[in-house]
């Protein structure tokens, strides 16, 4: 809050404003009117003055923004993304700043397992001096592998001191309830601090969403329906529909205005957007705008995406609305239900005019460990993944992940034949290796498993962007692609690389942590369409091989997956090999 005497003296008409945006229908999130003939005033950063006269705060050295009548809401927020894919907060800022959004509040979780706390404040120093503002949550690290569960208590205090970190991310329910040992001392520590706790409650109902709800748990961002909504409101819980690239459960959701319910517990989110989706669609703007076309009234749409977010992060002593003493982030848009952003406004300083940045996003120098992450001592070798069941067995019986969607996976048995004393992929039927290598915590250390459903006939892909862990992913139908994919992810220090019969045939590097590239965003698209094509060349035709593959590590997507310690199944936790009984 602004301590300085000026805000009083400009509300007063006794000292100019800074910047003065006059003749505005204002968008009113406290009382949820819409007024007519509104001025706003502010000073540096802050708002002075609101209200339906500004001629006294005016003065020769004020800027002024003649509104037209258009309408003045207060800027947009996300409160649940994930900047750590892909691109680096400056050049998802080229697009994301336009359209509206002023504050994000985002995930860390990517970055810890492969560069530790020293990582993370490296993250969270480039989302620092940005046009927009941004808010952290520190992870909490629910993993399939050993090596990456959970935080160190000396981290998360570290990262609980810092005024931009809100709590603790996503800790999905499962491995909270399965292991509350692992996860409740975080979740302690955070309640110290008097920070929130991030939900992840996809699939849980009746008791375990109670006893999960029971640990403090704030939110959940993963109800598809409206049914589940309504179940989690009813606990107290925040919940954050989804319209973002990994899933579009709004129009769903939007039928819970059917029951009448207190929508101000209702926030408006993406969970990650693609450079794709970002640029042929947009941000937050996209988001409140399908509200607004799926029946949401402008209004609460617009509460959705701002004062709703705010009260639950605890942050609307400063942002959320337009009012005196809160921080000045506004945008002026067509009408209430049109929101495409003419002015956008962020801490008192005009952001982006009719579509074109007016501040360039800062371009962060990111450590040399940061940008050396993939420790792998050595080059792999083909040998590296035989899977070796004895010179005289002739058949054997595996575990097998299988694709049940794009994203959704389950365990399958299937007896194979062995060929010299090993089980190899069978494109032909549509069965591949899989491998994930650890290269952080014991670096070289791989479990090799077999996968079915992917499509691919020939080749191999490999990522160092392994969800939830700090593992490269790899899948092949060659063993000597999938070497060449791994030792060229060693040679990038991160990225996606495509093989076929002993050559690269696309990639795209990510040494940020070996996660995000560093290329701007044209090239970004332009680098993953080259993959896209490439795979589908190889028999692959997913939506997004690149997100199906770093997935098959994450611990929150049903039901098996794997990790550098083996296959992993989430319905209860455990870890299991190849072969032979649980």
């Amino acid at each position: 809050m602004p301590t300085d005497p000026k805000p009083m003296d400009i509300a007063l008409g006794r000292t100019p404003a800074d910047l003065a945006i006059v003749d505005a229908r204002l968008l009113n999130v406290y009382t949820g009117e819409i007024l007519d003939h509104q001025s706003v005033c502010t000073s540096g950063g802050w708002i002075a003055y609101v209200g339906p006269d500004a001629g006294p705060a005016i003065g020769d050295g004020t800027q002024i923004i003649d509104a037209g009548g258009a309408t003045l809401i207060p800027g947009l927020i996300d409160g649940h993304a994930h900047i750590a894919w892909l691109f680096t907060a400056g050049e998802f800022l080229e697009y994301a700043a336009r359209g509206g959004t002023t504050s994000i509040v985002t995930e860390t979780l990517e970055v810890y397992p492969v560069a530790g706390l020293p990582g993370v404040l490296d993250f969270l120093a480039s989302l620092k001096d940005q046009p927009i503002r941004f808010f952290g949550t520190a992870p909490a690290m629910v993993s399939v592998s050993r090596a990456a569960t959970g935080i160190a208590p000396a981290d998360l205090e570290k990262l609980l001191q810092q005024t931009e970190i809100v709590g603790l991310g996503e800790a999905y329910w499962q491995a909270v309830i399965q292991d509350p040992d692992a996860y409740l001392p975080a979740f302690s520590q955070t309640l110290a601090h008097r920070k929130l706790l991030e939900g992840h409650s996809a699939g849980a109902r009746g008791d375990k969403l109670q006893a999960y709800a029971a640990c403090g748990i704030s939110s959940c961002h993963e109800p598809i329906k409206a049914e589940e909504v309504l179940e989690r409101l009813r606990l107290g819980l925040y919940v954050m529909v989804r319209e973002g690239s990994i899933r579009r459960d709004l129009a769903d959701i939007a039928a819970i205005r059917e029951t009448g319910v207190d929508t101000r517990r209702l926030i408006l989110t993406t969970d990650g957007i693609s450079p794709e989706d970002l640029i042929e669609m947009g941000y937050m703007e996209y988001v409140v705008q399908k509200a607004i076309d799926s029946g949401f009234d402008p209004v609460t749409a617009v509460q959705m995406a701002t004062l709703n977010v705010a009260e639950h992060f605890g942050l609307d002593d400063r942002i959320g609305g337009i009012a005196p003493g809160k921080l000045a982030d506004m945008v002026l848009i067509p009408d209430p239900a049109t929101i495409r952003a003419t002015c956008v406004i962020c801490n008192g300083r005009v952001v982006s005019r009719d579509g074109h940045l007016e501040v360039t996003p800062r371009k962060h120098s990111f450590s040399v460990e940061s940008l050396n992450s993939i420790r792998l001592p050595e080059a792999v070798r083909p040998s590296d993944f035989h899977l070796p069941v004895g010179a005289d067995t002739e058949t054997a019986t595996v575990r097998v992940i299988e694709m049940v969607t794009d994203l959704v996976t389950r365990e399958v048995t299937m007896t194979l034949p062995a060929t010299g004393g090993a089980i190899h992929a069978d494109p032909d039927n549509d069965l591949a290796k899989i491998a994930a290598i650890d290269r952080t915590h014991r670096p070289g250390k791989r479990f090799i498993g077999l996968i079915k459903g992917l499509g691919l006939r020939s080749g191999a892909m490999a990522s160092s962007a392994a969800w939830d862990t700090s593992c490269i992913i790899v899948v092949g139908t060659s063993e000597t692609d999938m070497a060449l994919c791994v030792n060229r992810i060693r040679e990038l220090q991160g990225g996606t690389v495509v093989c076929d019969r002993g050559r690269v045939v696309a990639e795209l590097p990510m040494p940020v942590f070996g996660i995000l590239s560093e290329r701007s965003i044209d090239e970004l698209i332009e680098a993953r369409k080259t993959i896209k094509q490439a795979l589908a060349g190889l028999g692959v035709a997913l939506p997004d091989p690149m997100l199906t593959l770093v997935t098959l590590t994450g611990a929150a997507i049903p039901y098996l997956r794997i990790c550098e310690e083996g296959l992993v199944n989430l319905k209860d936790g455990q870890t299991v090999g190849l072969f032979g009984d649980r």
